[in-house]
């Protein structure tokens, strides 16, 4: 079914209630196990369902956020959410206490029980209205980003739009778009400060109900952590700062060289990695997602399977109009069994990377779309974020198609991007750490706080005042994470330390590389994080040796490639 034809309608909130206490209680009193498990069976089939209402209206408010059909509908799932949590605890309850629990594991396996057990721990009723107002905070955010106005020269951009000048190979232009930039997020700094306070606030206040004197513990409940604790994150940490900050500022320092600039850069010369520009895909929207077909039907008979249906069925809106949200996401209407991909297209390297890296979700979940229990389709955030980050490198092979006479420039800077990245999203990490720690601070304090943060984890990065918002310590207010979903982004530097495994693999055997990325790939979430690595044959990020090996053979590779003929 194309995505315009799929029905949405409201579900009836009582009902859905309703319905989920007879699921408890026939649960609770079945007789057999065959009865447990009918009962279980049906419940997945009508959560997909109401997901699946969840998930459009959610979409469709993405892709329009003035639509006021729509703003009215996220209004009530804001609502609805939190209220429907209590009833999901209670059959959680049964489920955990069930007679035939070693029945279910024996079908299910274990981990269902043991995600179960975390989900217990993230709620309570006494936390209903803080999450609906966690909710409505949230959303407040997403639409003051999407109302982005920004008046640039002779024309008004979107954050989304004005992207392209941000990496323009003029100085003047670069600077200016950057500057911009700057003063609009500086126009809407109260408001900033504002929703981020409320938000830390009221999480502070649910991890206090709930027990856990303070936000992180939670908070790595509700991210499903069920293999890594924060001390691992912490080790991680440190070997980031031992291995690749000092390999990202040698990158850096070459860039710095290239373009004539004194080291360290601005931010605005930091986001241009050669003086004739940064690469560009060739051709419209439609001619990257012909090539991205390309790549797939090359790739693999179940990929150039899984990327036509998509491009049939509607199931990717990539085009960066104006009221739409910012940035890109991969989610699944599970009823259908249909991942979706939203992007913003804006003419730059980061549109190949949506068709390689959000189709690299989407492609995980095409490849267990029919596994159950549902949730076993998608394994924990950092696991994810591996299937995505590693489909950036296999891109490699279609490289001449997606970016023609910008292939050469295309390859070095997207692994230079991705050694650099790294210390970027764990300074994101800690910054939080650091937050939730001290709930209390000022909107001051933390903006002091992540500028300290920059001088340790980007050395490179000039903070001289000379670009508002950024240099003044304030630019972690654009990563929408951090307002959205605390303590995620993490996840994505365990995954591309990962990534990078899968780009060594690559570079000396393609076909076995893609079979240790579909050996990994085709399990979805029926492990945890570490032992998919490890039924895999990959070697997990905590291991200090992965992440120093990495960088290694990197930094040899970034050496020793030929730039010559590049400006």
């Amino acid at each position: 079914m194309k995505f315009s034809e799929m029905p949405y309608v409201r579900p009836e909130a009582e009902t859905v209630k309703a319905r989920l206490r007879e699921f408890t209680e026939r649960l609770k009193n079945a007789q057999s196990y065959g009865e447990a498990q009918a009962v279980f069976l049906e419940k997945e089939e009508e959560e997909k369902t109401v997901s699946t209402m969840s998930t459009l209206a959610y979409i469709r408010h993405s892709i329009d956020t003035r639509d006021e059909f729509y703003d009215k509908e996220i209004e009530f799932w804001d609502g609805f959410g939190p209220e429907v949590e209590e009833f999901e605890q209670a059959w959680l309850d049964a489920l955990l206490v069930s007679p035939y629990r070693m029945d279910f594991e024996k079908e299910y396996g274990s981990l269902l029980f043991l995600n179960a057990e975390i989900d217990r721990k993230t709620f309570s009723p006494e936390i209903i209205e803080d999450m609906q107002k966690e909710n409505e905070l949230v959303t407040q955010y997403d639409k003051l980003i999407a109302s982005a106005q920004i008046p640039f020269r002779d024309g008004v951009y979107t954050l989304s739009q004005l992207t392209p000048f941000k990496t323009d190979g003029d100085d003047a232009t670069r600077l200016e778009a950057w500057q911009a930039e700057g003063r609009w997020y500086k126009e809407q700094q109260d408001r900033l400060d504002s929703i981020y306070h409320e938000l830390v606030t009221l999480r502070n206040t649910m991890g206090c109900k709930l027990g856990y004197g303070g936000y992180t513990q939670l908070g790595y409940y509700r991210m499903g952590r069920n293999c890594w604790t924060k001390d691992d994150i912490s080790k991680f940490r440190t070997a980031v700062q031992k291995y690749l900050v000092p390999v990202a500022d040698s990158i850096m320092r070459e860039q710095a060289k290239r373009l004539g600039k004194s080291y360290p850069l601005s931010f605005a010369d930091a986001a241009l990695s050669f003086r004739s520009g940064n690469p560009r895909p060739v051709g419209t929207a439609d001619s990257i997602l012909q090539q991205g077909q390309h790549f797939y039907d090359a790739l693999s008979p179940e990929t150039s399977e899984f990327f036509r249906t998509m491009r049939e069925n509607e199931l990717m809106d990539v085009l960066s109009t104006e009221s739409k949200e910012g940035g890109g996401y991969c989610t699944s209407l599970t009823k259908y069994e249909m991942p979706f991909i939203f992007a913003n297209f804006n003419g730059t390297q980061g549109d190949v990377e949506v068709v390689t890296h959000e189709a690299g979700h989407a492609f995980a979940y095409w490849m267990n779309r029919k596994r159950i229990p549902a949730e076993y389709a998608d394994p924990s955030a950092e696991a994810c974020e591996v299937h995505s980050m590693s489909m950036e490198f296999f891109g490699w092979m279609n490289a001449d198609g997606f970016f023609g006479p910008d292939a050469r420039k295309f390859k070095y800077s997207h692994l230079a991007g991705a050694i650099t990245f790294i210390p970027y999203g764990t300074m994101v990490d800690h910054f939080q750490h650091i937050v939730y720690e001290k709930p209390e601070m000022t909107p001051a304090e933390r903006h002091a706080e992540w500028k300290r943060l920059l001088g340790i984890y980007m050395p490179w990065m000039k903070l001289d005042g000379g670009i508002p918002f950024y240099a003044d310590g304030e630019g972690w207010q654009r990563q929408l994470h951090i307002y959205e979903c605390p303590f995620y982004y993490i996840d994505y530097c365990l995954a591309q330390t990962v990534a990078l495994e899968f780009w060594a693999m690559i570079q000396k055997d393609r076909k076995d590389a893609w079979e240790h990325y579909m050996a990994y790939t085709k399990q979805g979430g029926s492990r945890t994080f570490v032992d998919l690595l490890k039924h895999a044959g990959l070697t997990s990020p905590f291991d200090e040796a992965c992440l120093k090996g990495v960088c290694e053979a990197a930094a040899k590779w970034l050496a020793g490639f030929d730039l010559a003929g590049i400006e």
